[in-house]
């Protein structure tokens, strides 16, 4: 009897099948106007943003993760949303998007196609939302592969976008998440079937799109250190650093992991931050929480991004530490075997004492050549000259002055950064962007050019200043 080949496709290929609704999906909304693009983005963002979704989905994540609080999640997708929507009804991502005289070039925005898009366990709601109010902005459709994790809230949150979507007769498939169970395998074959990957989460995974064939965007982790230099405003300061610390009990990558004091000023800083509510650790309570924030060199999962009494319970501090909001730990070292030196993701701010700005400086440094390299830093001053230094010297994307750092970093009211969640790091941590993630990173861009008056300088006009150095003659030529 004759062998025969399967038929591949009796197989059953899930990711397969997400896909082709996708492109179908993709292929109906690529020739809409800007106005329905729009009217997208508007379904998808209201999907969120509706306050008994928003708890709905707050509530599930912290259910389902154990990651964060419900006020502040909510806080979070309402805010986030918000502004993301505000940044992305102001951009073009229809037709014509730019028009340059000058150079004879007009600039049109194209769809990519199907985005494959990876989010993480610590806003398995709100990243999904956002990188999908980006895509469809762009005319795309998305395809989210969750954090095993965060799975039950992501997919809540897809089908409340989905929901959103038909009501404006529109597919709901441009908005889709891989079936579970969501494993490496899986995400890897969204990877290699999708036209762009977008990655924000672990940074394996960031590795894993970068390998995938398919272009990618990945972000990178954060370590935030910020200064406090003699010129600040110091309870000012320590307000915004509490606001920021405590915010979704310290799940951002935005948010603050050390605090740098120059001497000057030290002992007047740390008291600020204990009155904004810091309980300072004593150096026996500090090896407690080394010991157990960390279990065998990794973050303890029992531990991280919980609520302040948890932690104090935890930790077993003092009386004198019920009702504190956030704990200081009290540092010299940097690397690995000071761990404190690292991310967190807990209510644990470590604070370093430095001689002078310079030192101070040093240290932001070294923290960030750590752990957290190209993604941000702070500085509270009144001295922007420090500021401007920082930016000069510093490897990172961004400098903040004067901010509640989560509250900024990720865009602000307050803030020219744009709305987002996912930052990139640029080549300090092999990402391929240097900047905040937006809808522009979702296009496709067709130039066209046209003739324009002869743009030619001298020989002299660029050679001459070099001819001049190694003393040119007509003979040399």
């Amino acid at each position: 009897m004759p062998l025969t080949k399967p038929d591949v496709h009796a197989v059953h290929d899930p990711v397969a099948e997400v896909m082709e609704r996708a492109r179908t999906a993709q292929a109906q909304f690529a020739d809409v106007d800007q106005d329905r693009a729009d009217a997208a983005v508007r379904a998808v963002a209201w999907s969120l943003y509706k306050p008994a979704n928003a708890r709905e989905i707050a509530e599930l994540a912290v259910a389902d993760t154990g990651l964060g609080n419900v006020a502040d999640k909510i806080v979070k997708k309402q805010r986030k949303t918000f502004g993301t929507l505000r940044d992305l009804l102001r951009g073009r991502s229809v037709g014509v998007i730019e028009h340059d005289v000058a150079h004879g070039i007009v600039r049109y925005a194209k769809p990519m196609g199907v985005i494959g898009a990876v989010t993480p366990s610590t806003n398995p709601g709100a990243t999904p939302v956002n990188k999908a109010m980006m895509a469809i902005k762009g005319r795309n459709a998305i395809v989210i592969a969750p954090s095993p994790l965060g799975y039950r809230t992501t997919a809540r949150a897809v089908e409340l976008m989905r929901a959103e979507l038909e009501t404006i007769g529109l597919p709901a498939d441009l908005v889709q998440i891989l079936p579970a169970p969501i494993t490496k395998d899986s995400t890897e074959a969204l990877m290699r079937a999708c036209d762009l990957v977008v990655v924000t989460g672990s940074q394996d995974n960031v590795r894993r799109a970068y390998s995938s064939g398919t272009p990618a965007i990945g972000v990178g982790a954060g370590n935030v250190p910020v200064m406090i230099d003699e010129t600040a405003d110091l309870d000012a300061a320590a307000a915004r650093i509490r606001d920021s610390k405590i915010f979704d009990n310290a799940t951002s990558c935005s948010s603050e992991n050390a605090v740098v004091i120059v001497d000057a000023v030290y002992d007047r800083a740390v008291a600020a931050l204990e009155r904004a509510g810091a309980y300072l650790c004593g150096r026996e309570e500090k090896q407690r929480i080394a010991e157990r924030l960390w279990v065998r060199g990794k973050l303890n999962r029992d531990l991280i991004a919980r609520d302040a009494d948890v932690l104090a319970r935890a930790f077993e501090l003092p009386e004198k530490a019920d009702g504190a909001k956030f704990f200081l730990v009290e540092e010299e070292g940097i690397g690995r075997a000071a761990p404190f030196s690292g991310e967190k993701l807990a209510l644990v701010l470590t604070v370093y004492r430095a001689k002078d700005f310079a030192e101070a400086k040093a240290k932001v440094a070294a923290i960030l050549d750590h752990q957290g390299k190209g993604h941000s830093c702070g500085i509270h001053t009144t001295d922007m000259a420090r500021a401007r230094e920082l930016a000069e010297d510093l490897d990172v994307v961004r400098v903040l002055v004067n901010f509640a750092h989560t509250f900024g970093n990720g865009g602000g009211f307050n803030s020219g950064l744009g709305f987002t969640l996912s930052m990139g790091c640029g080549s300090w941590q092999k990402n391929s962007i240097s900047e905040n993630l937006s809808y522009r990173h979702f296009l496709n861009i067709t130039h066209l050019v046209t003739p324009i008056p002869e743009d030619r300088p001298s020989e002299q006009d660029l050679f001459g200043p070099h001819w001049d150095r190694i003393g040119h003659s007509e003979d040399a030529r």
